[in-house]
């Protein structure tokens, strides 16, 4: 259905995933708020490919779409459960941190009952004319092609799968793919007798796991490398979750831009790690495997501080995948069948935006300048909001990406779209102080980072679509 120029939407979503579907919900029920969000796929999907059997948030139920703004919402986890008539068994489940296979049902459930989203709509286009953005629609079912105006636009596109440049050699080998797609390829490991997974994170600990259950008995060799140095646990303490509330947010946004540049890498451990109970339950695993043989016989190698330089086809079937061992230098071979690349996502701008990226002022990166309010710097020309969700890593930090924040983000844009108090926000939300007192010199700043140049930048994104 068109909008014409005289009915503008006050925002317009691209993109629906958590995000920006917690912003939907907290929209929903707006006095004088006009909003929709438009979706590619046929239905909501959050990592699908990652939804195995037993993985667990790594944040508790209250990080949903509402309830760190509004626990009262229709739209809450808990509404959700009595909606399911799951509420006591729930209460006697007894864990915070939900089955990653009910969130994404929990969000299946909004995005399906919140009026605003509209799937199998592409936004294919956005321009700026007469005061307003013009979003080009493509229904991807029919091709049928529309137009909507609006006064705001909020880019919730997500982040694509990174493949390290090590492995270009192997784009496309059906024996080498990203753990994106691990269940609907799990089974194309099958005939696999040495499997290897890359990368350190959660995913890389969750797939690692799958294939021990799956595979532990069967004598094929696993093997996990990791480029960093430790398997280390993600940081869980409770004063060390603070670094995911707003007021660190407000901090981290407030230091030189090369500062914050070095911090991001420096904090892994705070947003890039496994969780403890997963590694607990690898050791578990293999602990049961190997009662009354040696530690040697369990057909498992786990080599943290290893990064694979080069990967190639093998001269006799397989992959050699070249390594060098960060803390020696020392170089070595792997040979393996087949390999899963837990390498993690990144931001990239998504297509739509092209006819506007002359009146976008990115930084010196090629990445957005984002204020305080999740708003995009642009040219004075655009005077219209152009606002992200989950692509502002270098301006607001490690809770970017974390659901925990994901509300609070949502009504922050809301307010200022409405330009009024829509959601009531706290003030402070942390005991830890981050700043020094006021008045302390400014910290020097850091040597470079080897950033990418903003052409770099661009001309990946742009290679990614």
């Amino acid at each position: 259905m068109d909008t014409p120029p005289s009915a503008p939407y006050d925002l317009l979503g691209v993109g629906i995933g958590p995000f920006n579907l917690s912003l939907a919900a907290l929209a929903d029920g707006a006095a004088g708020l006009r909003t929709l969000f438009c979706e590619a796929r046929p239905e909501f999907r959050w990592h699908h490919g990652m939804l195995v059997d037993g993985a667990r948030m790594q944040v508790p139920f209250l990080a949903d779409l509402v309830s760190l703004v509004d626990p009262t919402s229709p739209w809450s986890f808990l509404n959700y459960l009595r909606e399911q008539g799951r509420l006591f068994p729930f209460y006697f489940a007894e864990r915070f941190q939900l089955p990653r296979r009910e969130y994404d049902h929990y969000c299946r459930w909004a995005a399906e009952r919140l009026p605003g989203c509209r799937f199998s709509t592409e936004v294919t286009a956005l321009h700026w004319s007469g005061g307003l953005f013009r979003a080009e629609l493509t229904d991807t079912g029919t091709g049928e092609r529309t137009v909507a105006h609006a006064r705001n636009v909020v880019l919730g596109v997500g982040t694509r799968p990174v493949r390290p440049e090590a492995f270009a050699a192997l784009d496309g080998h059906p024996a080498v793919w990203h753990c994106t797609d691990y269940l609907e390829r799990r089974h194309t490991l099958d005939g696999a007798r040495d499997i290897t997974v890359v990368g350190s994170g959660q995913s890389g600990a969750e797939v690692f796991l799958d294939l021990l259950r799956r595979r532990g008995e069967d004598g094929t060799r696993l093997r996990w490398l990791t480029r960093t140095r430790a398997l280390a646990p993600m940081e869980y303490s409770k004063l060390g979750l603070e670094h995911f509330t707003p007021d660190y947010t407000r901090y981290f946004h407030g230091l030189p831009g090369a500062v914050r540049d070095a911090l991001v890498p420096a904090q892994w451990q705070l947003h890039k790690a496994a969780s403890a109970e997963t590694l607990a339950e690898i050791h578990d695993h293999l602990y049961e495997r190997t009662i009354g043989r040696p530690v040697g016989d369990a057909a498992v190698e786990i080599t943290p501080g290893t990064a694979v330089t080069d990967a190639r086809p093998g001269p006799c079937g397989g992959f050699e995948l070249r390594c060098r061992h960060v803390d020696s230098g020392a170089e070595h071979v792997v040979r393996t069948d087949a390999v899963v690349l837990a390498t993690g996502h990144r931001a990239a701008p998504p297509a739509a935006l092209e006819p506007l990226a002359a009146l976008i002022d990115w930084d010196e990166a090629g990445r957005y300048r984002v204020d305080l309010d999740h708003r995009v710097a642009t040219l004075p020309e655009l005077t219209g909001g152009l606002y992200v969700q989950n692509a502002e890593l270098h301006t607001h930090g490690v809770g970017t990406p974390d659901l925990g924040l994901g509300a609070h983000r949502a009504a922050v844009i809301l307010n200022a779209v409405a330009r009024r108090t829509v959601h009531r926000l706290p003030g402070r939300t942390a005991w830890t102080t981050f700043a020094p007192p006021a008045g302390s010199p400014a910290p020097a700043a850091p040597p470079a980072t080897g950033l990418p140049r903003p052409q770099e930048w661009i001309r990946a994104a742009a290679a990614s679509r």
